[in-house]
């Protein structure tokens, strides 16, 4: 779907071209809906064009945006730990 959206000139001289600028405003909204919980992981990547999940994490992390780890994950991890011997 295309739709127009009016920025300021403050903000837009700001952007290099008209794709970076595109990419950015694609890339804040469908942040955002990830952060609501209006959108999955998977589906997060498949929107922004990721390949692979490690350059959606990078994305993520680089947004500040860090997964959730729950006291499962953590005994997970120790199990896992334990059962290589470290």
């Amino acid at each position: 779907m295309d739709w127009t959206v009016q920025l300021p000139d403050a903000l837009t001289s700001r952007f290099a071209s008209a794709h970076e600028m595109e990419r950015r405003v694609l890339e804040a909204l469908a942040l955002d809906e990830f952060r609501l919980g209006h959108l999955t992981r998977p589906e997060l990547k498949k929107v922004l064009g990721f390949a692979t999940r490690a350059a959606l994490d990078s994305f993520l992390l680089s947004h500040g945006v860090f997964g959730r780890y729950s006291p499962a994950d953590l005994d997970r991890d120790r199990a896992d730990l334990q059962r290589l011997g470290l």
